[in-house]
Formats: C-alpha cells, structure tokens, sequence
C-alpha cells in the first residue's frame, strides 16, 4: 500500500499569525495587506527582517535585511517585533485542527507539519482531506496554509513549496518529470547551498539534469548525501512521519460536508460514521471515554456544540454512537442547514485503570464485535469494513474534489 501524506505549510507565519493576534485584539488593520515587516528590536544589531508582507516585498524588503534597510527600501514600512508566545499559540492551534485527521503528525518546525493519512483516510481521498484542510485552517483559524499532496514525505514537501499562498498541489510519481524536473537544482529539499555551485560546475543545473546525472558518479564526489541527492531528484523517499506517541486528551472527527444537509436521518448515519473513526482511534490507544461531544455549523457558519457524560467510560461504537445521536437530535431542530458536522471524545482514562466493579455493566458482546471489526480493518484496510448503519454515509462522507 502506498503511503498517503501531507505537508501542511503556513503562508508566511509570523506576519500571518501577528496579523490575526492583532485583528482578534480589535485592530482594525490587517498588516498582511500593508507595507509591513516582523523584525528584532531596530536600536540593536539584531534589529533584522524575520518576515514582510507582500507589499514590503513589492518594494524590495528581504528577509534578513536590517530594519535600517527595509526602511530605506520601503519609506512608511510598519515595524512589528517578533513574539514567539504568539507563534506558538498559533503553531499549536494548527497542530491541534490537523490531530482530528491523523495521529501520525511530526512537526517539522514551528509552521509545517508531515501527516501520514495512511490509515486515516476513512472512505474519502487524500486530495479531498487536503482542501478541507486548506479550507479549515483559513476558516477556522484566520491564516492560510499551502498543503503539499504524495505518496512521500520528499514529494510532499516539494509539493507544498509550488505557487503559494493558500493552495493546495499534488506531486504523485508520475507528475514528477512535469512539475519537479524542470525546476533549478537549487529548488531540491535538503541540498545545501555549498552544493550547489559544485553542481553548476558540473553542468548540472535542473533537478532532471541530477536526476539523470550517474548516481555512481555522484557517490564518488559526494558520499552518501550524492547517492541520497540522486534519490530525491528522482523522488524516492523511504523515510517515516516521526510522531510522538503521546496519550491524546481527547479525540475527535469532523467533516465539512460537500452539500448542506437538512435532513436528521442524513445526520445520524454521518454521526455514525464519525463515531466509528473516533472509538476505532480511541480503542487503538486503548483508552476510554466518559464524554461525547457533537458540532455542528450552519451553512450562515454558526457553530453550536454539545456534550454529554456517559454512563460509563467506555470505547464501544455503540455507546459511544448512541449517545452522539442523542445529542444530535437534541441540536438538530428544522429548517437548520448543516454543512459541517463533528463528533469528539473526553474526559479519557486508560483502559487497564479503570477498577471494574462486581457490577460491572460492560457489553462484553459489543467489545468483541468492536474488537473483530478493528482486526479486520487493521487487516483490509479500514474501507473494506462498512457497519450496516452507515452503508449511506459514505455518500456525503467522499467530498468532492474542489476546483480553484
């Protein structure tokens, strides 16, 4: 099987996430539309560029220009400095919206993420959780991201470096001698800037021409990182999304739907399939849980959300599903138009923790169908194995591809 993974890429992070700390605080400027640079305290030799807006770089301004600089290059350029307090809030916002679609999430640094969306797919395609994603972000969360769409971490990357901002590309195998071999060879992730003239002086000067360049040959000037150059040039990439195996707070699932639904039978049988996702990850980290939270977002984008404890903590579809659907239908009332639904988990406990009483109520029968059901899947792929209940779901959960 081959992988499927992301690259998730804020557009211009720091002057972003400062513009939207600004606008949440009552600013009513957006600095991303003005002459404005991030930079270090001006009245010190630190005083750099760390960002511009595109109209600071329309006048010339770089990154790593002094402050003195930008504003000889840019007369009237607004000077914000830097915090990484905000940064981080931000980063760790993004971070928490992409955990509702893998939990195999490595953050590369500070502003981009790799997700492995192998085994998280759940009926839909990679491409479709990339525009969600890309929609998600900017709706939710105020910035934009470029998402990098392949079957490798390498591709990815390159992907999500093509045209920004706020775009979503595909690099698969067979786009790669069109959209990656023509490009300099200075454009090829991890190739330093020492390499480059080296190349150049071996008439080596598009990633088609290293790509094509005797890999033996480039072992012999270069050593291993030549063998590993002549691999991405020619997109191989076996690497793994490093994630850490941490003990979620809380899981959950949510789906922007393709078309708004008014129907509450519709609801339920999205619901259910949401609830599957959620117990089927709740179960992997063997935990369980003693609340189940439903959203939902009107097609006017007023979101409501409700949550309930359960009786007991427990992992099973059905519980867990059941009380979901109640929820919804205490939400739901008519004529509401729903175009994103979400079902999430909390209050988690470790499954070996919890002191079972004499009188323990457990469905025993329910755990091992869910436990025969998670084997399948873990067997098939997680497709193969449909409940009866949400057979129709599919038909809303399989987002349209959106055109740009």
């Amino acid at each position: 099987m081959k992988k499927q993974i992301l690259h998730v890429d804020v557009n211009n992070a720091f002057l972003s996430w400062t513009a939207v700390e600004m606008l949440k605080n009552g600013s009513n400027i957006d600095i991303r539309e003005i002459p404005a640079v991030i930079g270090g305290d001006e009245t010190k030799r630190s005083g750099i560029v760390l960002a511009k807006s595109m109209k600071a770089k329309e006048c010339g301004v770089k990154t790593a220009d002094t402050i003195y600089q930008a504003k000889l290059k840019c007369p009237g350029v607004k000077i914000y400095q830097s915090n990484f307090n905000i940064y981080r809030k931000y980063s760790d916002g993004l971070y928490n919206l992409l955990r509702q679609y893998t939990d195999k999430i490595e953050r590369f640094s500070i502003d981009e993420c790799f997700l492995d969306m192998t085994e998280y797919l759940m009926k839909d395609t990679l491409i479709n959780k990339a525009y969600e994603i890309n929609r998600r972000v900017k709706e939710e969360l105020g910035f934009t991201v470029n998402v990098g769409v392949a079957h490798n971490k390498l591709l990815a990357k390159m992907a999500s470096d093509f045209t920004k901002p706020d775009r979503v590309h595909t690099l698969f195998e067979e786009e790669i001698e069109t959209k990656m071999w023509p490009l300099p060879i200075s454009e090829l992730f991890m190739l330093g800037k020492k390499t480059v003239p080296k190349l150049y002086n071996m008439q080596i000067r598009t990633i088609e021409d290293l790509a094509k360049t005797n890999k033996e040959l480039l072992h012999k000037k270069f050593g291993k990182h030549g063998l590993q150059m002549w691999e991405y040039a020619n997109g191989i990439d076996n690497s793994e999304v490093h994630f850490e195996k941490e003990k979620p707070k809380g899981i959950g699932n949510s789906i922007t739907l393709p078309e708004n639904i008014t129907e509450i039978e519709k609801l339920e049988e999205i619901v259910l399939a949401l609830a599957e996702q959620v117990t089927y990850r709740l179960r992997k980290y063997d935990m369980l849980a003693k609340t189940v939270n439903v959203q939902l977002r009107t097609k006017d984008f007023v979101d409501t959300s409700h949550q309930k404890k359960l009786p007991e903590a427990t992992a099973t579809t059905k519980e867990i599903s059941k009380k979901a659907k109640e929820i919804l239908h205490e939400m739901f009332h008519k004529p509401m138009s729903i175009r994103l639904v979400g079902v999430r988990v909390d209050n988690l406990v470790e499954k070996e923790e919890m002191q079972l009483s004499l009188f323990d109520k457990r469905d025993e029968k329910q755990e091992k169908l869910d436990k025969v059901v998670d084997a399948l899947k873990n067997k098939y792929g997680y497709n193969k194995i449909t409940r009866a209940g949400k057979m129709n779901a599919g038909d809303y959960l399989k987002l349209k591809d959106i055109k740009k």
